[in-house]
């Protein structure tokens, strides 16, 4: 049921009534909610192990300034022509043309029209029999004006929300730059990896191709038992297999490569083909000791504390639905008549109705989107929280795992070059007939996996520096 004031004469009376009216409800208004403090959700200091040595890097576009030409190229090479990028620009400008939408709302409507009519007239049972009407023609033009004033500030909160959501859809597209560069990154280190690798498994099984050489000449001259060397044949076989695995796995990741970056197979192959710069890990990555300064920049928590401001905004919005709305029209135009070959023009105009709207009873219809507005509010803090959690999860893990990286790096140094010269001695003395070839094969498994432990600590060492990137937000300020 709808209370609406029509008639003109009475406009003066129904605008200080509704301002009236709008005086006494402001005054019984419900406030909004307030959201959530971000500080209160945050750890008072990080319990992981910060990084050190050397001086701190900015996180964005630390790919630069880590010295590795290949990993820079690659990795502007995906931001430049990502459809991933490009869709998430698309959100921003939807979002932005949402905004400019609501905006529109504060406004008054303006619109022309024109009509033209040509008829008869007279009416029927107007004229005696046999007598010709006359024909007029009517032209018409005018505009047409309407504005919804906003006593309650109603649409000035749907703006409010539109605007929450553009800054939100910002930070996404920012997100989804950070997470576009970590993942070329993460392949590329992955790459690089998988390759160093297959170098290791290539020495090791043209190692094992020699010893099962000479394992069949010393047979063959009865100095060496069959089953000797079928142990060395079986594992030469077994090292050429590994190699084979190990290149296939290679090709694999440079395809994903290929597919992050847009670049063409060959020309991804000449831009990695220099070898990598070689620089300490731990150098490459920092960040600030106040937990508040980090999550600031991430994207997603940004983005999901203008959620929690946009659905605050729409609560008001929903709850301002119960209160009077007041509307004005009016308009102005010219009239033209013409019948018999007489003409004549008039000027027309109105203004209103001013018209007053009070819902008294709707079944509940404002109540439920009050409700849904309240429910929309609280899974957005809800969600708010759980980002702000995760933000701190994530960069606690990369913590702990850029620093066990760090702290077991030196060790599998040292035990690459012990292994190495365990095994040049046990292959000198196999050489001599003082060592068996079971001897030599667990020298050379014990070299083999101390050069896989350490370039598996270097590659953690730059995956935790790059996964700290991804969880710092990449350096972004809003």
């Amino acid at each position: 049921m709808w209370i609406a004031l029509h008639r003109p004469r009475i406009r003066r009376h129904a605008q200080a009534a509704a301002l009236a009216l709008a005086g006494l409800l402001a005054g019984c208004a419900a406030p909004r909610p307030e959201p959530p403090a971000l500080e209160a959700t945050w750890p008072a200091v990080w319990q992981a192990p910060l990084p050190h040595g050397g001086d701190p890097a900015r996180l964005a576009g630390w790919w630069r300034e880590a010295g590795d030409e290949a990993l820079s190229a690659l990795i502007d090479a995906a931001l430049a022509g990502s459809p991933t990028l490009a869709a998430a620009e698309a959100r921003v400008a939807q979002a932005r043309a949402q905004a400019q939408s609501a905006r529109a709302g504060l406004l008054p409507q303006l619109g022309v029209a024109a009509s033209a009519s040509r008829g008869n007239g007279g009416s029927v049972g107007t004229t005696a029999p046999g007598v010709d009407l006359p024909v007029v023609t009517t032209l018409q033009a005018g505009a047409q004006a309407s504005w919804e004033i906003d006593l309650f500030g109603r649409q000035r909160a749907l703006v409010e929300a539109a605007q929450a959501r553009t800054d939100g859809a910002r930070a996404l597209a920012q997100l989804a730059r950070v997470s576009l560069a970590a993942d070329v990154a993460d392949t590329y280190y992955g790459l690089r990896l998988c390759q160093a690798l297959l170098d290791t498994t290539t020495q090791d099984a043209a190692s094992r191709a020699e010893t099962a050489r000479l394992a069949a000449i010393s047979q063959g001259a009865g100095f060496t038992a069959p089953a000797t060397a079928a142990l060395a044949d079986a594992s030469a076989a077994d090292a050429r297999a590994r190699t084979a695995q190990q290149r296939a796995a290679c090709d694999a990741q440079r395809k994903v490569l290929v597919a992050l970056t847009g670049l063409p197979e060959p020309d991804l192959m000449q831009k990695m083909a220099p070898a990598p710069a070689s620089q300490a890990p731990a150098a490459l990555f920092s960040i600030v000791e106040m937990p508040a300064d980090t999550l600031r920049q991430r994207p997603d928590v940004w983005a999901a504390e203008r959620e929690v401001l946009a659905a605050r905004a729409e609560v008001g919005a929903a709850d301002v639905a119960r209160w009077p709305a007041l509307s004005l029209a009016g308009s102005i135009g010219a009239l033209r008549l013409r019948a018999g070959g007489v003409s004549q023009d008039f000027s027309i105009w109105s203004f209103g109705p001013l018209q007053l709207s009070l819902p008294l009873f709707d079944g509940g219809r404002i109540a439920a989107g009050q409700a849904a507005a309240r429910g929309r509010y609280d899974e957005a803090v809800a969600n708010y929280q759980a980002k702000v959690r995760q933000a701190v999860q994530e960069v606690e893990t990369a913590l702990v795992q850029g620093a066990a990286a760090r702290e077991r790096t030196p060790d599998a140094r040292a035990a690459v070059a012990g292994y190495r010269r365990q095994f040049a001695a046990t292959e000198a003395m196999y050489r001599q007939g003082m060592a068996s070839l079971p001897q030599l094969e667990e020298a050379r498994r014990n070299l083999l996996a101390a050069e896989t432990g350490l370039l598996q600590a270097e590659h953690d060492a730059r995956a935790a520096g790059v996964q700290l990137y991804r969880a710092a937000g990449g350096g972004w300020a809003h």
